[in-house]
């Protein structure tokens, strides 16, 4: 026989041996992954124990940003021990599987119906559960296109070229949708000095092909919610004038957790007649960890018939409406703790808070003088604190979003506004339940700061600026 098989025995004895002493050492000494890089771009030949690994990807994390310093996101980075325990204890549990789980289904049924309430649909209703805002407007611009396609069929027209209006201050995922489901955008530019869309924007697009309008209840720019009023208004004169029934779906991955709370007589839900179907993100201001949302329709003859499947794939006949099929029920379940944890009272003495704090951080940056914000206090408004330079400076937005980034580790985005304000620049500040008084205040006293080292030594290199963080759609 040829001797390379006992050589590679050899070989294989002795890395095992070498794996076992230093697992050996890293017991009484330290960690075994100390004395080796990363394992990268393939399976390692033996593993570690649990406590090396544990620990290593602990220190490569280190490098990622503070989530309490992160104020672009949207997304909740903290919740209470409580609710980290029910979803720890939860994450083997697959929410798809019903006939399992029947009481986690029923949680999920729970939350919709308290979502429907709470939007003010006049009755009985539907809804899901998805993995976050992106799938739940997929599924509804999907439910759009399919009463369309039934009305069109019905009265024995073309069906084969739909289109969508929406605004230039949509989040990417309706222009994903578009293209992946072959429906014509039809997207409204911004303007300077006007960062969401109204009646008048919106009508010159509508047609007979319209499968229906998308207005944004809190933009990631501004945070200030379309004309939503006003564009439904325009609807109803649009199908008594030319017969065509276009829908409206809003988009509340926001505000759909802050308007009832802040602003409930604002009209904007299943008050106005052509609003059909919303979403809205359990993981932005519904205050759970990523990923949850929640697709709400009107009525039950809203979701499309021909959209459910119906399956026994896990021992039980179930109707599936999503996207997805396997995935965690976690994040339902700690939706529905911070539900029954909070009550409308509980949510609304929050939203009020971070309204307070963000005023507070607007007040404080408007007082440096270097800055104008952008909206007034009496605006209808996420919290958030948008706002850009006033006047010539030898440095920009982006400038100062890398100076705080590298001297204090704030995160604060600075970007440009999409076509035709494409020339603007803005930064924005989320203000959630980690950034308290104290800190809104640091905040504002570094922006001065840094706007003051800036006018000594100027913009800074290119390099530099790659710091700062750019994507506000987050």
């Amino acid at each position: 026989m040829s001797a390379t098989p006992q050589h590679t025995t050899h070989r294989e004895s002795d890395d095992r041996m070498v794996a076992r002493e230093l697992d050996q050492l890293a017991r009484h000494y330290g960690s075994r992954f100390l004395h080796e890089p990363a394992p990268d771009n393939e399976l390692p030949k033996y593993g570690m124990l649990a406590t090396d690994a544990m620990r290593l990807i602990g220190e490569e994390l280190v490098l990622d940003g503070i989530p309490m310093r992160n104020l672009a996101t949207f997304v909740t980075t903290w919740m209470e021990p409580e609710a980290q325990r029910v979803i720890a204890e939860n994450l083997h549990r697959n929410y798809i599987d019903h006939a399992e789980y029947p009481q986690t289904a029923e949680i999920e049924q729970r939350c919709i119906r308290m979502l429907a309430s709470l939007f003010n649909a006049p009755g009985e209703t539907t809804g899901t559960r998805t993995q976050g805002s992106s799938e739940a407007i997929m599924l509804g611009a999907l439910s759009l296109k399919w009463k369309w396609r039934e009305r069109r069929d019905a009265a024995g027209k073309d069906n084969s070229k739909p289109n969508l209006v929406f605004g230039g201050d949509v989040h990417v995922v309706w222009d994903k949708f578009c293209r992946y489901f072959d429906v014509e955008p039809r997207i409204i530019p911004l303007q300077p000095g006007k960062y969401t869309i109204g009646p008048d924007d919106v009508e010159p697009h509508i047609d007979e092909n319209t499968i229906g309008v998308g207005a944004v209840l809190g933009t990631t720019f501004t945070g200030h919610a379309d004309d939503i009023v006003g564009i439904n208004e325009m609807l109803m004169q649009v199908r008594e004038r030319h017969g065509w029934d276009v829908p409206l779906h809003i988009d509340a991955a926001s505000g759909g957790f802050v308007w009832p709370f802040l602003y409930p007589h604002s009209e904007w839900d299943f008050r106005l007649e052509q609003v059909r179907s919303i979403n809205v993100s359990g993981h932005k201001f519904g205050l759970v960890y990523p990923g949850i949302g929640w697709l709400i329709f009107r009525e039950k003859s809203d979701l499309p018939e021909d959209l459910v499947f119906y399956e026994n794939y896990l021992g039980k006949r179930d109707a599936t409406f999503t996207l997805n099929f396997s995935t965690g029920a976690a994040m339902v379940l700690a939706q529905y703790y911070n539900f029954v944890r909070l009550g409308h009272e509980g949510y609304r003495y929050l939203m009020e808070t971070m309204q307070a704090n963000t005023r507070t951080l607007a007040d404080r940056i408007a007082k440096c003088g270097e800055f104008r914000i952008i909206g007034s206090e009496s605006d209808e408004q996420l919290p958030l604190v948008a706002f850009q330079l006033e006047g010539e400076r030898n440095f920009d937005e982006f400038d100062i979003a890398s100076q705080v980034a590298a001297e204090r580790g704030w995160m604060v985005p600075a970007y440009t506004l999409p076509p035709n304000a494409d020339d603007v620049k803005i930064m924005r500040v989320l203000v959630k339940l980690t950034l308290g008084h104290t800190l809104a205040t640091a905040l504002a006293d570094d922006l001065d700061e840094a706007c003051r080292v800036l006018a000594e030594k100027g913009g800074l290199h290119p390099h530099d600026r790659k710091r700062a963080k750019t994507n506000p759609a987050i």
